[in-house]
């Protein structure tokens, strides 16, 4: 437990050392992109340690922006009151942020997983889920937008990825990419987690 708890520590460290950075100031607004092949990615694999979605995440106005990053979980098709992570950071030094941005789920399939968020050069610690019933669940998981840069709109709420289980012998394949077909596997699976995004403007003297 001490050794697989250490392991964890280092991976955070990683993000934070690593997920931080930035680039020449441009006029785009923020833009984000799938990083399914990332060092982030491979280390859980090779790992073993769980699920984990990974962005590319550019934010030109760095140090006037706003950024909410959060999971909302639906049971039975019912959504949660809070968040089960969330993650809020911004009014940035730097001009522009850029790096990883993205949401980690260690040993989802025991009693007690573990989630956490990251951006560039900040993150979550990782927190305890508790399952609403028995781990032997079908699961299944994917991004919502592609590899292509996508361009997020100031106060737009964008749903990046969905992890879903089910205790039916079955999991449909389905167009993550579809909104309405989001909509209708929230209605559906017996547990869904939507990872999603939120970029404000918000300057330094606002409340």
């Amino acid at each position: 437990m001490i050794k697989n708890y250490l392991i964890y520590i280092s991976i955070l460290i990683l993000i934070l050392i690593l997920g931080s950075g930035c680039s020449n100031s441009n006029d785009k607004a923020a833009t984000i992109s799938v990083n399914s092949d990332s060092e982030y990615v491979n280390t859980f694999e090779d790992l073993n340690l769980g699920i984990l979605f990974d962005f590319d995440f550019k934010l030109p106005s760095a140090d006037t922006s706003w950024v909410t990053l959060w999971v909302d979980r639906y049971q039975n098709g019912t959504k949660e009151t809070q968040p089960i992570t969330q993650l809020s950071y911004g009014n940035s030094p730097n001009k522009v942020d850029e790096g990883s941005l993205g949401f980690g789920i260690i040993n989802p399939n025991s009693d007690g997983p573990l989630v956490f968020l990251y951006g560039p050069g900040v993150s979550t610690q990782p927190t305890i889920i508790e399952e609403a019933s028995n781990t032997n669940r079908l699961s299944t998981w994917d991004y919502t937008i592609g590899e292509e840069e996508v361009e997020l709109e100031l106060g737009e709420s964008k749903i990046l990825a969905v992890y879903r289980e089910t205790e039916n012998n079955s999991l449909r394949t389905v167009d993550l990419q579809d909104e309405e077909t989001v909509k209708e596997i929230i209605k559906q699976d017996d547990t869904v987690l939507v990872l999603k995004i939120k970029v404000e403007e918000k300057k330094m003297d606002q409340n």
